[in-house]
């Protein structure tokens, strides 16, 4: 789907060169698809060997934010390395009358970048709040604050958004045009996250405690 992008690339580095035409690189659309898809992947080089790792990622204005254990190697090596972090959501599966042009229908972001470690400690609590308030808005502040050793074994990395882009396939089949005359049926299979089940609880969960609003938004219709 070819479209005339509100904003240029804002490096070569993450410019689309293949199917260009399906680049974004405007922020509303990188924002949105950010803020849509709550688990990443995060690229760094150790000693010369690539590694990359899932983790959540949450946003908060310019940045983009993960955290993980402070003994986890992968997320303590990339705190002033430059990192490639990625995230994907899968929409459809695009069926052809060959296989060479199946395909698949997605929205994807991929973010070039130095990360920065959240050294203050006021600072990594207010991010780590937005954290659970990214996933469970309203429930920061019904829990038991978290304390200075639980801060301490916390790692938070900030990397800045200004090298970003957004690459987005929201097409049915394209096929040669000698193979529309096949007999084949070709089309899209529309994919969505499923709506979460009904919470489970806790079996240690005292008498009468209820389950959070911000979880019954989650449960199934």
């Amino acid at each position: 789907m070819p479209h005339d992008s509100p904003a240029p690339p804002p490096s070569d580095r993450v410019r689309l060169r293949r199917k260009p035409g399906r680049g974004h690189y405007d922020r509303a659309t990188i924002d949105a698809i950010l803020d849509a898809v709550p688990i990443c992947h995060v690229g760094v080089v150790i000693d010369g060997q690539p590694y990359v790792t899932p983790t959540f990622h949450w946003r908060e204005g310019d940045h983009l934010y993960i955290h993980g254990a402070r003994t986890n190697r992968t997320l303590m090596a990339a705190a002033g390395a430059e990192v490639c972090v990625t995230v994907s959501r899968l929409d459809g599966l695009v069926l052809a009358r060959s296989a060479m042009h199946h395909s698949a229908n997605f929205r994807s972001v991929m973010v070039l970048g130095r990360a920065r470690l959240v050294d203050d400690p006021e600072a990594k609590r207010a991010r780590l709040k937005g954290f659970i308030e990214a996933l469970y808005p309203g429930r920061w502040e019904t829990l038991r604050p978290i304390t200075d050793n639980e801060l301490k074994a916390t790692a938070v990395l900030s990397l800045p958004l200004d090298e970003a882009s957004a690459k987005i396939r929201a097409d049915g089949p394209s096929d040669d045009a000698a193979d529309y005359a096949l007999p084949i049926w070709a089309g899209t299979l529309p994919l969505a996250l499923k709506a979460a089940g009904p919470p489970q609880p806790d079996p240690r969960n005292l008498d009468g405690v209820e389950v959070p609003a911000c979880l019954k938004a989650w449960e199934v219709a």
